[in-house]
Formats: C-alpha cells, structure tokens, sequence
C-alpha cells in the first residue's frame, strides 16, 4: 500500500494488499439470476463500442440464449436508439425497475428508458452515475439471464471501473479502430483491464476497411492497423475486423439493429459461450 494512499478502493485500479482483501461486489437481487456477464469497453469515444455491445447480444439471443444489456453510458446513452426503443419507457413494479425488451425479447436498461426527455443531458458528476450502473445491476428486475453485456462508456474513468469491481464480471471485449492515436488509447484499456485481473476475451476493430462493390478489394481508408501486435503484445488470442458497412450503418440508424448479417463477430461470440456460467 503506498503511503499516499486514501484507502478508497473505490476510485482506485491498483493491485494492493488492501484491495484484495475487500469486495465491492453489489449482489443481484433476488428475482435476478445472470449467469454470464460481460463487458464492452474502449479506450476513447466514437469507435463503435456501442454498435459491437449490440451485435454481440443479436448474436446471443439467435443462439438461444435469454440475453440481456446494461446501458452503462449513463451521459451518451445510445442502445434504446440502436433497438428502436427510444420512445418507450421502464417502469416500476414492486419497488423494482423492470426492463424494456426488444423485439426478439433482449431486455434492455438505460438511462434514456428512464427520462420523460431523451434529449436531455444527463448532467451529474462521477459519484452518482457510478450508482446509477449499480442500480442497474441491484435494482432491476432481471429474472434469468444466460448472458448480460454492460456497454461501458469510453475511457478508463469511474463508470468503467465501477462496473469492474460492482459487477461479477466474467470477460472483456476491447473495441478500437484502426487510426494510430486510437492503437495507442486502447492500450490504457487493455492495462486497466490487466490490472484489475479481469481476463480479455479479444479486441474488435470498427471501421476496419471498406470492401469495393465494383471491384470487391479491401480498401483501407484509416489505414491498415496493427492490431496483430498489440494482441500479441498482451498475449490476446482473439480478434476481429467489422468493415464499414453502409447496410449495417443503416440498419443502426434506423433501430433495426437485431435484423443484421454478417459473421464479423462470430469467433468472438463463440468464445463468449466457452466461458463457463456462473
């Protein structure tokens, strides 16, 4: 322990004596039974975090899983538009906040299904969105969930390490894009995501490249990445490349998220269902 320490764990991601012997674990509430969770995380806004946050959770439910999303972008909240759920609202029952479900029945939790206004900034400093998450995971009535995943917002600020030490977190999927600055920003996530000895199930690159409808090459228009060696910098075996995809953009856009194709992410999700349920 450093002699400069403030012994609040909470705000704080190193590997000391003193944390390890507490818990900030928040307990699932008693109609809840979640199975599986995990997180989406990236170093810096605007890669796409949110658009592989909902693609991972089609890709559960089409495997027959009860699939779940904790909205964990308390002030850029962007899943309820992905799902075409922006005009609906969550409700309470029994003292309990029950979810929105989406069309092929993925139950959703957001701030924006709690606002009269979705437009309206979310104005609230660190320690109250912190507890917002945790509300989220405490205070929603879940029910049985195979497999849950928290779209983190971007960084490596209180939000995302809240949900590292609040939520029994199984694995993390680190979300990039292939500009040089964003390489060098992910590897703050893939540190903070080491030293809260939480394991990585692989990295996704957005926006990878463009596939040419006339003459079918792969463009790269940011630049072909080096993915490869920050994965084996960290010793992460699994990764992926989404394209830019005018379909895919579209199909976000309009809120029609679960009707995608694509096998971008298969491999990842396939490692998703190795991990064992808790």
């Amino acid at each position: 322990m450093s002699e400069n320490c403030g012994h609040d764990c909470s705000s704080c991601a190193k590997d000391c004596d003193e944390r390890k012997q507490q818990s900030f674990l928040v307990p699932e509430n008693k109609a809840s039974h979640i199975k599986k969770v995990i997180a989406v995380i990236s170093g810096k806004g605007g890669v796409g975090k949110s658009l592989v946050t909902s693609l991972l959770a089609v890709l559960s439910q089409r495997a027959g899983k009860k699939t779940a999303v904790i909205d964990a972008d308390i002030t850029g909240p962007s899943i309820p538009k992905t799902f075409h759920l922006e005009d609906e609202t969550a409700y309470a029952e029994q003292d309990m906040i029950v979810p929105v479900v989406t069309g092929t029945d993925i139950k959703l939790m957001s701030i924006n299904l709690l606002l009269d206004d979705a437009s309206a900034p979310v104005i609230w400093r660190g320690p109250i969105i912190a507890g917002t998450v945790k509300q989220f995971w405490s205070d929603v009535l879940w029910g049985d969930v195979d497999c849950m995943f928290v779209d983190c917002p971007p960084g490596t600020g209180d939000v995302p390490l809240t949900v590292f030490q609040s939520l029994p977190i199984d694995g993390i999927i680190v979300v990039t894009s292939p500009q040089d600055l964003v390489s060098m920003i992910v590897e703050k996530a893939v540190r903070m995501a080491d030293m809260m000895n939480i394991p990585i199930i692989g990295i996704v690159e957005n926006m990878s490249y463009f596939t040419c409808e006339k003459c079918g090459e792969r463009h790269y228009i940011f630049g072909e990445s080096n993915l490869e060696n920050i994965a084996d910098k960290f010793g992460i075996k699994n990764i992926a490349r989404i394209p830019i995809e005018p379909d895919l953009r579209k199909q976000v856009d309009e809120g029609h998220i679960e009707d995608f194709s694509g096998t971008w992410l298969d491999d990842i999700y396939n490692v998703i269902e190795q991990i064992p349920d808790r």
